[in-house]
């Protein structure tokens, strides 16, 4: 049977788990901690713990996180299996975050070019 203490580490885990996710999603999209910050008005301070597993993230603040990230909930609470994306996609995502609208266009329609172009190839 497990202890308070066992609880204390499972917890401590989690936390932890749920904080690298985070700071890896910020990442990923290309925003910094001042910039997440200042859209869920937090303290920079709040979010840099959070990252870290030193402040635990609120329910309203996770589904703020998620939608910003463009992930659901569920893959920061650990309740569905989501594959790792690809280094490349990752920098191409980091790239595009910076880009103008009218770039993400143009950029999506090359996207869907490339896309029927290699779908034709193959058949």
């Amino acid at each position: 049977m497990k202890g308070p203490a066992d609880h204390g580490r499972l917890d401590e885990a989690e936390r932890l788990a749920i904080a690298e996710k985070l700071r890896q999603a910020r990442e990923y999209v290309g925003l910094s901690q001042d910039e997440v910050a200042g859209r869920l008005a937090i303290p920079r301070t709040a979010l840099s713990n959070i990252e870290t597993g030193q402040r635990k993230v609120d329910v309203i603040e996770l589904r703020k996180l998620a939608d910003l990230y463009r992930r659901p909930v569920s893959y920061f609470a650990g309740d569905a299996d989501h594959s790792e994306i690809p280094g490349q996609v990752q920098h191409l995502a980091r790239t595009a975050s910076k880009l103008s609208s009218n770039d993400l266009q143009e950029l999506s329609r090359f996207a869907d070019f490339l896309k029927s172009r290699s779908s034709i190839e193959e058949e």
